[in-house]
């Protein structure tokens, strides 16, 4: 027999939830008849979920069609999308780019990146254990430690982050198909830029026109489309393929910021709980797993091609497959680029697949149009997403280049890592918080928040001082006022232990984490500040005009049958 569960979805606090008695009220009848539209405003964006009392396994989601996704992936799917989406991006796309600007430190770039996503993916690991086992990701968890405008805030950077990231890859993945096509005799010296090596620019470079990478992304987008098990296999091949062809301080700084988003595979397995068989076992080893190996890898091939070749000759296209070109290993190249099409293959695969249930679980709160909450009956996969993604990444593919890209990138990814540890310590605070001592103009939850706010700043302040040389006492003030937060942090708050896997060190290790973030955010390119700034007002534009209004702020109890796989049923 199916099992059948359940979700309830709740707009109010109550003095006995995870969360604390502290925490803001979210939607009330009082804001519901109010006159005032900032007043309505308000009120809408504090909605919250709450976190179930009852085992994450018995939780549900509400679809349109009346069918779910397929749970169908092991904990050994689990660690290949993890290794998928970030291997190919990392190794086969970012090592030349940034290369370029911090020279054989590029390897320093990967190995504070790998530290700090370690960190991260702890939080990520309690949270994927903790939680229903439901599409969401970093928006969920967000959705339920804040409210709804934080989590639509958050989904919309890393949102973007995926949509570029899949662009990106694609122009790569063109050159290095055209690469191998150019083995051949024929297609040698007769394939115009436009199709897919590098691409004809116009304007003075502002666009770049690329054939082949939409055409690319077309075809993952069928092959997702049709389903997660052939997507799944897919994937399998590509990245067992790809793994045996792998054999100055502040430009190292802006080197971790880029490649922060080659590590982005932990968050492609938070997002596949729902399609998971034992998701709060094998999430957090599937997360921690899949990122060590990466890790390892990243570090070993950046020391062999910085050890090849000088780094300004690194091509930014395709940088392994010219690095052992130039030595004349030819046949080498050839194996490489080779490898490099199953590598960039997968994380393309797995970047368009994260997406599509990205959108999945928004159009399920009404927070986007309700097709995008639509899941094929027959392929159990959010078909009109998994669309509307291909086309973004398409578009983008088509018209940009993987420099001017690239510098807009990881924006979604520190902040969004930041969010998901604040929202690690903000689950954390017992019920016994709301007893505890503070101060008369703030309740205890909102002190605790201050304090997270304060870490991030400093965070971010330190990071603007040393970008700007400023003097090393600057820095020393910011780190310590940091420390003096985390303090407070601790010692004024009572954490429980979570069910399933635990972060350790709480608060101090999210801290942490969010203090590193938010520094490698302060080296990012003045681009990509100007990227958060703006898309962060469309995104509240999209919500007040839009978001607010269509989010089901009702109580419901909906039950949805999950399909297990034909194996499991069977068994």
């Amino acid at each position: 027999m199916l099992p059948v569960y359940k979700r309830r979805r709740t707009e109010n606090i109550q003095a006995g939830s995870v969360m604390g008695e502290g925490k803001p009220s979210a939607y009330s009848p009082s804001s519901s008849s109010s006159s005032s539209y900032i007043s309505r405003f308000c009120s809408s964006a504090l909605r919250t979920k709450t976190l179930a009392s009852s085992s994450p396994s018995d939780s549900s989601i509400r679809t349109l069609s009346g069918d779910a996704l397929v749970r169908r992936l092991g904990l050994f799917d689990l660690i290949l999308i993890g290794v998928g989406a970030s291997i190919g991006a990392g190794i086969f796309v970012v090592t030349g780019t940034v290369a370029r600007d911090a020279g054989p430190g590029v390897t320093i770039s990967f190995i504070l990146a790998g530290a700090s996503c370690v960190l991260n993916a702890l939080c990520y690991a309690e949270l994927a254990s903790r939680f229903p086992a439901v599409v969401g990701g970093a928006y969920l968890y967000t959705y339920t430690a804040f409210n709804e405008l934080t989590a639509f805030l958050v989904f919309a950077q890393l949102m973007l982050d995926y949509h570029i990231g899949a662009a990106s890859i694609a122009r790569s993945l063109a050159s290095y198909v055209v690469a191998v096509l150019e083995l051949f005799p024929f297609f040698k010296e007769n394939i115009p830029s436009w199709i897919g090596h590098g691409g004809e620019e116009f304007l003075g470079g502002a666009l770049s026109i690329n054939i082949l990478a939409p055409i690319l992304l077309v075809l993952l987008t069928i092959i997702l489309c049709r389903g997660v098990g052939e997507s799944s296999a897919v994937n399998c091949f590509m990245t067992v393929t790809k793994v045996p062809f792998l054999c100055c301080i502040s430009s190292i700084l802006t080197g971790a910021t880029v490649v922060f988003f080659a590590y982005v595979g932990f968050d492609a397995v938070a997002n596949s709980a729902e399609e998971s068989k034992r998701p709060q076992r094998d999430l957090p080893i599937a997360i921690m797993g899949s990122l060590l190996v990466c890790v390892m890898l990243y570090i070993g091939v950046c020391l062999v091609i910085t050890g090849m070749v000088p780094y300004k000759l690194l091509g930014e296209d395709a940088p392994l497959a010219e690095a052992f070109t130039s030595k004349g290993l030819k046949y080498v190249s050839i194996l490489i680029s080779i490898g490099a099409v199953a590598g960039l293959t997968t994380t393309l695969l797995v970047g368009l697949y994260v997406q599509s249930r990205l959108y999945l679980g928004l159009g399920r709160d009404g927070l986007l149009p309700s097709l995008f909450a639509r899941v094929h009956p027959k392929a159990h996969t959010p078909v009109h997403s998994q669309i509307w993604v291909g086309i973004v990444a398409s578009i983008l593919a088509g018209l940009f280049n993987i420099h001017a890209l690239s510098h807009i990138l990881s924006v979604g990814s520190l902040t969004g890592y930041s969010v998901v540890a604040a929202c690690v310590v903000t689950l954390r605070w017992n019920d016994k918080t709301a007893s505890q001592v503070s101060t008369r103009w703030t309740s205890t939850w909102q002190e605790g928040v201050i304090y997270l706010i304060i870490i991030a700043g400093c965070g971010f302040s330190a990071g603007l001082f040393y970008r700007v040389g400023a003097s090393f006492f600057c820095l020393l003030v910011a780190a310590v006022i940091a420390v003096l937060a985390s303090i407070a942090l601790y010692s004024r708050q009572v954490y429980m232990n979570p069910p399933g896997f635990s972060c350790p060190g709480v608060p101090i290790v999210p801290a942490v984490c969010i203090f590193f973030n938010i520094f490698l955010f302060a080296q990012l390119h003045y681009e990509a500040w100007v990227r958060f700034v703006i898309l962060s007002l469309i995104s509240i534009g999209i919500y007040a005009f839009y978001g607010q209004y269509h989010a089901d702020p009702l109580s419901s109890n909906e039950t949805i049958i999950y399909h297990r796989a034909p194996t499991e049923e069977g068994q």
